[in-house]
């Protein structure tokens, strides 16, 4: 039986890893054709190690193109000092809050408590470094798996490093990861399980030739949990099995893309590689032309009268002798072929700077450029990362978010929140988007209704108003007060004023009397002292 497992028997983490590695394939030979003219050692060939000579582009669009880019998914998703998340309540225990006087604004400050918190743990934890790595890895072969410890941080494997196999819904159901380990750095325990003892020469032939082991790690959703375990050769690790409720699970597969009745999403440069392929040719061409242009060749005819010796060994400025038709310069009369591909190179890199998001593609060339003319490209650039936010937030932000929180509450670093009543919502990403568009329509409406005010009195006002708010898409209600609202108001300000004026008459009279009342008294004291 023993020596069964050691050859990957069926249903062991080994064997499933090798039957969904076809599956993965295509995607893999993708990401690395992307990663070749973005960021070459990103995803490195296959076969690859740490003496691989990695291809180096001829252009640096498609490099800037996906840091850019996986800055600004960063910032949007994980934004520093501020909680990309809050807590909701759900209505029917609100409702009953707000029946209680007080208890609604205690249950919000302890749940505001507790963001603050859980945004802290992100920040002392380093979340946002591996962030920016595993953004790049989405951006460029679509996929990577984050793993988030109980003791914090979080580590990013890249697609070569695991499977997954989903349900057509989407739905994770297996996860494998594979790593490579030298069988010196495992424990004691492990050691002994493969057979390994203190003094062993097998043990020391292959910790000093640096033989590496397979340590497979699978996790499995069954029964409604997240089960988990580890295995080398075939055998599981002592101490490695675990589960995790559902949401809680800290093997978090993230794709960029989702595409039904496919286990893997697909990068966002794979989207533009036709026209990253192109630059790379052409800017090849250019760069070998332009060395070529480059060369400085002086051609003397071998006939004339001028002697190439004396011009070699000339200085600058010398006098010789000799006849100007007999020296030409070797020129490669390759200008206009030059100039076509430069134009061409110019396009594909607006059209590259647009799809990344580049600050050359906001600014247009001209010398008057406003900045409103900024903001509202930048906005408008901003707002087509709709799609990608809305898949981030579900299996990138919500996950992250809960599983940080199991982990905190494990560790008594917060209360234990009732389950179905309090759960997290994301604010950041796409719901930034839709309240940023919300401010946008309310200033635009707020504009028009200055103007509406200024309009004749035979026009309905309130009915302009509310044709106005509808042709927006905004809710009107409580927005705009009604005529029967606005006169209740005019008159408590005329109550306001006349009330008002009633007492200013009396507060001068007073003043009045107390001026009269202090100037008799002066009058009075040397009076009294000239009778003293």
């Amino acid at each position: 039986m023993e020596e069964k497992n050691e050859k990957e028997p069926e249903g062991s983490a080994a064997s499933l890893y090798s039957k969904l590695e076809s599956d993965r394939l295509p995607f893999l030979t993708r990401a690395r054709d992307c990663s070749k003219y973005t960021l070459p050692t990103l995803v490195p060939p296959a076969g690859h190690s740490n003496a691989t000579k990695y291809y180096t582009p001829y252009q640096a669009i498609g490099a800037r193109g996906v840091n850019n880019l996986a800055s600004k998914l960063l910032l949007a998703l994980l934004p520093p000092n501020s909680p990309f998340f809050r807590l909701q309540i759900d209505d029917f225990t609100l409702e009953q809050l707000t029946k209680q006087e007080g208890m609604r604004a205690q249950v919000e400050e302890g749940l505001n408590k507790i963001e603050r918190a859980v945004q802290s743990e992100i920040e002392a934890g380093a979340i946002r470094v591996s962030a920016f790595e595993g953004m790049k890895h989405l951006l460029v072969s679509g996929n990577c798996l984050l793993y988030t410890p109980d003791e914090g941080g979080m580590r990013v494997f890249p697609l070569e490093k695991f499977v997954v196999r989903r349900d057509p819904m989407g739905k994770v159901l297996d996860i494998v990861v594979k790593e490579t380990v030298a069988p010196a750095t495992l424990p004691q325990d492990v050691q002994a399980l493969l057979g390994y003892a203190e003094g062993d020469d097998e043990y020391k032939e292959e910790a000093s030739h640096e033989k590496a082991c397979d340590i497979y790690t699978h996790v499995e959703w069954e029964d409604g949990a997240w089960h988990v375990y580890q295995e080398i050769k075939g055998k599981v690790v002592p101490g490695s099995e675990g589960t995790y409720p559902k949401d809680k699970s800290p093997w978090i597969p993230v794709r960029f893309t989702k595409i039904d009745g496919e286990n893997y999403g697909r990068g966002y440069g794979e989207e533009y590689l036709g026209d990253i392929k192109s630059l790379e040719g052409l800017s090849q061409s250019i760069v070998e032309g332009s060395a070529a242009a480059a060369k400085v060749l002086f051609l003397v005819n071998p006939n004339g009268t001028t002697s190439q010796q004396t011009l070699a060994e000339a200085d600058n400025g010398a006098i010789v002798e000799g006849n100007d038709q007999d020296v030409t310069v070797l020129q490669l009369q390759k200008y206009n072929d030059f100039r076509v591909a430069l134009e061409t190179i110019s396009r594909i890199e607006e059209r590259l700077a647009f799809a990344f998001l580049l600050n050359s593609a906001v600014q247009r060339n001209g010398e008057r450029v406003t900045a409103e003319e900024i903001r509202y490209m930048a906005g408008e650039l901003e707002a087509a990362l709709g799609g990608i936010y809305s898949i981030l937030s579900q299996e990138f932000q919500l996950p992250l978010v809960n599983r940080i929180m199991f982990s905190m509450e494990r560790k008594k670093k917060m209360p234990t929140l009732p389950k179905g009543t309090v759960k997290p919502v994301i604010v950041t990403g796409m719901e930034a988007l839709g309240r940023g568009n919300d401010m946008n329509k309310l200033n635009l409406f707020f504009q028009a209704a200055v103007q509406v005010a200024q309009l004749p009195p035979e026009i309905n006002k309130e009915d302009a108003l509310k044709r106005l708010g509808t042709s927006l898409g905004i809710d009107m209600k409580g927005l705009v007060n009604s005529a029967e609202q606005l006169q209740a108001i005019q008159q408590q300000q005329m109550m306001q004023q006349m009330a008002m004026q009633g007492i200013n008459p009396a507060i001068t009279q007073a003043g009045q009397l107390m001026k009269q009342n202090m100037a008799n008294q002066a009058q009075a004291q040397p009076t009294e002292g000239s009778n003293g």
